[in-house]
């Protein structure tokens, strides 16, 4: 699958309405925006603020949700990737987490530091919610890179006993293609003579096929057994491709692919954070004994549904 014109388009277009579109920390709790340019809206109103209701120091986990949840972005930051996950999630009870980690050349974009040390800062955050909360276990929902990188924190810096639930959304956990761009751009650096120096320090470029990062990473449930693993993928993803690249395999996994919930779900890679059906089953998932399906919709990428 190529980037065409039509997603650069939407991409340039989501920016310039973002501008105008409702957002804000009250705006937020009252009533989340399942858009992804909400999020957009709040990175220009409140440049690199938590997203609604996260962080609250205070908070103390409710016998009901005795992990607190913990928000991991992609390349992107919480401000823009949690503005509508984080204040669902506290209105239903839970105490919410969020940080922007691995910063580097791109200011407010995180993700971008390599996979160690994106992941040194993750069990450091980690660490700082369970002393604060009181609790041994967290529960995660990452995004993309936020989906992987716990991986190595998992397999390398002791964070399985600290785990209870793992989502991952639109994860390269096996790599990623870029929608065939990948190749171009590693050919473009082998030619250049910098592609190690690049990917040493490119935490993303990290993750192209074939990577020895890979292999660290280990997306491998067996590793443990006693986490619940959920994988949540869209067929219309552009940027974690092939979009298997975000399933797992294992008996303690369960793989959602949205479509086939919902095939008027055409969400890409950036939507997904924020996309109605993908709120409900990250909700499902940390809490199965209420577990309800999910109100099938048209969603458009960077938009969000039609009608809600």
């Amino acid at each position: 699958m190529r980037i065409s014109r039509r997603w650069i388009a939407a991409l340039v277009a989501s920016v310039a309405m973002a501008a105008c579109w409702p957002a804000g920390s009250a705006a937020a709790e009252e009533s989340p925006t399942y858009s992804y340019l909400s999020g957009l809206a709040a990175q220009l109103t409140g440049p690199s603020q938590p997203p609604p209701g996260a962080n609250d120091w205070s908070c103390r986990p409710a016998a009901a949700h005795p992990s607190p949840v913990v928000l991991l972005h992609g390349l992107s930051n919480d401000t823009i990737t949690w503005n509508t996950l984080s204040p669902v999630l506290v209105a239903a009870g839970y105490c919410v987490f969020s940080t922007t980690y691995g910063t580097g050349p791109l200011g407010p974009i995180g993700a971008i530091s390599p996979v160690p040390e994106s992941a040194r800062q993750i069990a450091d955050f980690i660490d700082r919610v369970r002393a604060a909360t009181g609790v041994s276990k967290v529960d995660l929902v990452g995004h993309s890179m936020g989906g992987a990188i716990p991986f190595y924190y998992l397999n390398h810096l002791g964070g399985v006993p600290n785990v209870d639930d793992y989502i991952a959304l639109a994860a390269p956990l096996h790599g990623s293609t870029l929608s065939g761009t990948d190749a171009l751009f590693s050919s473009v650096l082998d030619a250049l003579g910098v592609r190690d120096a690049v990917a040493e320090r490119c935490g993303p470029c990290q993750v192209s096929p074939g990577s020895p990062m890979l292999d660290l990473i280990n997306p491998d449930p067996a590793i443990a057994p006693d986490i619940h693993f959920t994988t949540i993928v869209s067929r219309y993803d552009q940027i974690a491709t092939p979009y298997t690249t975000g399933l797992l395999d294992g008996p303690n996994v369960r793989n959602i692919v949205l479509q086939d919930l919902c095939p008027t779900d055409y969400t890409e890679h950036y939507e997904l954070t924020a996309d109605p059906v993908t709120v409900r089953e990250v909700l499902n998932a940390l809490d199965p004994a209420n577990a309800r399906p999910a109100d099938c919709a048209v969603v458009l990428p960077y938009i969000g549904p039609l009608a809600r």
